[in-house]
């Protein structure tokens, strides 16, 4: 203990160091060499994690090591451009140190990780939360950072960018699973997941169970024979609106990190042998709340929500975040005045999981997935969609390239930037459906035996029918999982399908007798998100109209205030991002907390040629994401490089502006290696054509 902590040992004020309220003991710690095993990498290295898959030993029953290694792996790989070519061990990486050199070597870092869980006891919550605790982390200067994962990723979902980044530093790293992770529960078999990734049984996990569905047996049993071979999961079905929380959960993390911290290093508790006092306190410690898309939104939740001073600093980039307020927002991009301002995620998913099959074809778009991933039957489906909207009304045009140029005129019309229409059939493809049935689900608080819109959740078979789990598969799912079906096996499934229960990518509607991605399905999820009949605009009725005022409440309750209570904030977005539209997002969220605050350390940093999955950059001509798309990753680091520097050198903040970088070009799958001059820094003085400026509730952003 060093001289300050000794000082501070001496204080009559410190408390004795215990573990936050919501936490459910015990912790489990585990010290990890940095040569077998480590924290960021899980002994893999940099080398390891851009080679292949590791094997399991015995890949029907994984240990809970190998399960956290290949977690970390996958996961690695699923937030990051993995290449060498796309900017992996170059620009970012395990061996890339903080100050942008590859001297890290494999970037092994050993220390301490202790897990616990957020609960009330019950099991029904069971949020994950972790902390890692480098060697190098100096009590005498302590930092930490938060890594809540992104998407409904588990525990491990931000160990790529938030997670890299603060162990660099040496800070502790305060994770979450936010309460959506990587729950699944097989209603067949009674199988569900630990904490640690390995199988237990319903009926004896007592409250070990990441998740497991609230039924009893009798309908569990109705369940299954009415709808066999389905799952349930944690986000969709848990019935708690995981979302709401997401804040909170942030900042029980970074107080398990404090706790965590003050176990290593905190002075002797002379009351409590064995034991320690708050030695470091949130005054002395320098945190910084961070992460990348969901896990960006919770950061900006936690930071309005801290009432006790925790957080210093945000960083994030391209959050989910639509705060309240949003309607009254103008943005104007050049000459074009954006039309639909701050929408929730729920409302313009709904909208672009009716629309987007249809303006893929649009050839201001265009198809451009490799077969491997755009069957040409898929072409003809969503041939089907277009004509089938233009039969209820909800598209004009009499030929297919009228409609398909109307649907994608709607999506730009409703928020959607003109430099995302390339991303419009993978984001379908990979996206779109899982992710509008998922926040539906959770928004109402929905139970699996709901079956909301018809919608559950199988694996399939080659025709599309539901089938059942492959127990090798299962057995890696918490590794391999992403937490939101479509995932290892796990698909979407619409159940009214004509003919039996189908795939949603090759189910016939009801209402059309065609293969139409089931539109029915869709337009009764719109219909929820509405409140009003998505065809006719007429008030919804019964179920419909009861299930429709839940979406819609839970909608509202997890939209932020944009309130940051003077906190400064540095938020990153890329201006194609077609998932997490800007306009809906990034610049929303920017322009109501400037607003709330009254305050000017909030700046907004758009980066061009930059969308949400740098991931998929790493796929070549498959996707044809290589030549056109930069990896914002680089961004997320330049804008954390930035938090630090104000918040530990009292360095100024960059100005908001557009960050104009150059895609790598070239020819798809063989594009060239990533260079500085594809990546331009952050401009501590943009040119005058770059700045981002505001005049009240008006956004205005350079084209």
């Amino acid at each position: 203990m060093g001289p300050a902590l000794a000082e501070a040992a001496k204080s009559s004020e410190l408390q004795p160091n215990r573990l936050p309220g919501a936490v459910r003991g015990p912790v489990i710690e585990t010290v990890y060499d940095g040569v077998s095993n480590d924290l960021l990498t899980a002994g893999l290295g940099k080398t390891g994690l851009m080679g292949g898959t590791p094997a399991y030993v015995n890949p029907a029953a994984p240990t809970a090591a190998e399960l956290r290694r290949n977690a970390i792996y996958v996961n690695y790989r699923a937030l990051v451009d993995y290449t060498a070519a796309g900017g992996m061990g170059v620009f970012y990486g395990p061996n890339i140190d903080v100050n942008g050199q590859d001297t890290l070597g494999e970037g092994k870092v050993p220390g301490r990780e202790y897990i616990a869980w957020s609960d009330d006891g019950s099991g029904q919550r069971n949020v994950t939360l972790m902390v890692q605790l480098p060697d190098s982390f100096n009590p005498a200067a302590p930092c930490i950072v938060s890594a809540t994962s992104s998407g409904s990723r588990g525990v491990y979902g931000a160990i790529a960018t938030a997670g890299e980044w603060g162990l660099k530093r040496g800070c502790a790293v305060a994770y979450t699973d936010k309460g959506t992770g990587n729950g699944l529960h097989d209603l067949m078999s009674g199988a569900v997941m630990a904490r640690d990734g390995t199988l237990l049984n319903a009926a004896t996990a007592g409250t070990e169970a990441i998740f497991q569905a609230q039924l009893t047996e009798e309908q569990r049993a109705a369940f299954n024979a009415a709808t066999p071979n389905r799952v349930a999961y944690k986000h969709a079905h848990s019935q708690r609106n995981p979302e709401k929380d997401w804040g909170r959960h942030t900042l029980d993390a970074i107080r398990l990190a404090f706790w965590a911290i003050n176990e290593r290093f905190g002075a002797p508790d002379p009351n409590r042998p064995k034991h320690h006092l708050a030695t470091i306190t949130p005054e002395q410690t320098l945190v910084i709340a961070s992460s990348v898309s969901n896990g960006g939104g919770a950061a900006l939740a936690a930071a309005e929500q801290d009432r006790d001073g925790l957080i210093d600093g945000v960083a994030v980039s391209e959050p989910n975040a639509s705060p309240q307020g949003s309607h009254r927002v103008k943005i104007q991009q050049g000459d074009r005045r954006i039309q639909t301002v701050g929408r929730p995620l729920v409302d313009y998913f709904t909208f672009a999981n009716v629309y987007q099959p249809c303006a893929l074809l649009s050839d201001q778009a265009g198809l451009s997935l490799n077969a491997a991933f755009w069957p040409a039957a898929f072409t003809t489906i969503a041939q089907n969609r277009c004509a089938a909207l233009a039969s209820k009304g909800l598209l004009t045009g009499a030929t297919l390239a009228e409609q398909a140029n109307d649907a994608l005129a709607r999506m730009l019309a409703y928020g959607w930037q003109p430099e995302s229409n390339f991303l419009q059939q993978s984001h379908f493809r990979f996206a779109t459906n899982s992710i509008a049935v998922t926040y539906v689900n959770a928004a109402g608080g929905f139970s699996v035996l709901d079956n909301v819109c018809g919608f559950s959740m199988a694996n399939t078979d080659a025709n599309g029918s539901p089938t059942a789990q492959v127990p090798v598969v299962q057995a890696g799912l918490f590794a391999s999982g992403n937490g939101v079906p479509p995932t290892s096996g796990v698909n979407i499934v619409y159940n009214p399908s004509v003919g039996g229960a189908k795939l949603d990518f090759v189910a016939i509607s009801p209402s059309t007798s065609q293969f139409d991605f089931a539109l029915d399905g869709a337009l009764c999820l719109r219909s929820l998100a509405l409140g009003v009949d998505a065809v006719t605009g007429a008030p919804l009725q019964g179920d419909l109209a009861l299930q429709s005022y839940r979406v819609r409440a839970g909608v509202d309750s997890v939209r932020p205030l944009g309130r940051l209570k003077g906190k400064p904030t540095l938020i990153v977005a890329g201006r194609n991002d077609a998932l997490l539209p800007v306009n809906h997002t990034a610049r929303a969220y920017y322009v109501v907390s400037r607003i709330k605050d009254d305050a000017d350390n909030i700046r907004l940093v758009e980066v061009t040629n930059a969308q949400h999955f740098d991931g998929f950059i790493a796929f070549g001509a498959l996707m044809g994401y290589d030549t056109r798309f930069i990896p914002l990753h680089v961004y997320f680091n330049r804008a954390m490089d930035a938090m630090w520097a104000h918040l530990k050198d009292g360095a100024a903040l960059p100005p908001s502006q557009v960050v104009r970088t150059v895609p790598r070009g070239g020819v798809s799958g063989a594009a060239p290696a990533l260079t500085a001059a594809n990546v331009p820094p952050i401009a501590d003085s943009p040119a005058p054509g770059d700045l981002i400026t505001q005049q009240r509730n008006r956004l205005y952003v350079p084209d």
